[in-house]
């Protein structure tokens, strides 16, 4: 698997990464998405119903599944502090899987992951 490091590189190749203040919402349960996005700096809380059910970090990736078919986000998404984030869309995915093949893995894993963790909480 990729590290965060490398994770982090990926992202910050693409330009304009977003500021999030702690407590601004990235993107909400339910909503349509066409960005996905990695953690360049800071923390964000993954909410289901209303609920945390987890926070991830610098490094960590998340809401990928609107880039491989799944037409709603499935929690939201919360800065739990000051946070910047790179984002791609779907063509910045699809480069990015091809110039770093390894980068589809860490997707698929932490989608997985995410999933069997949310699917335990439910």
């Amino acid at each position: 698997m990729l590290s965060p490091v490398v994770t982090v590189s990926i992202f910050q190749k693409q330009p304009d990464p977003k500021a999030f203040s702690a407590g601004q919402v990235i993107f909400e349960e339910g909503q349509s998405g066409d960005e996905m996005y990695g953690i360049l700096e800071g923390e964000v809380d993954i909410l289901v119903n209303g609920k945390i059910v987890e926070t991830i970090e610098t490094g960590e990736i998340f809401g990928a599944g609107v880039l491989v078919g799944v037409k709603n986000r499935t929690y939201s998404a919360i800065a739990k502090v000051d946070s910047k984030l790179g984002f791609l869309d779907r063509e910045g995915f699809l480069f990015a899987v091809q110039e770093t093949p390894m980068f589809a893995l860490q997707v698929m894993k932490s989608y997985s992951e995410r999933l069997s963790r949310l699917q335990r909480i439910i």
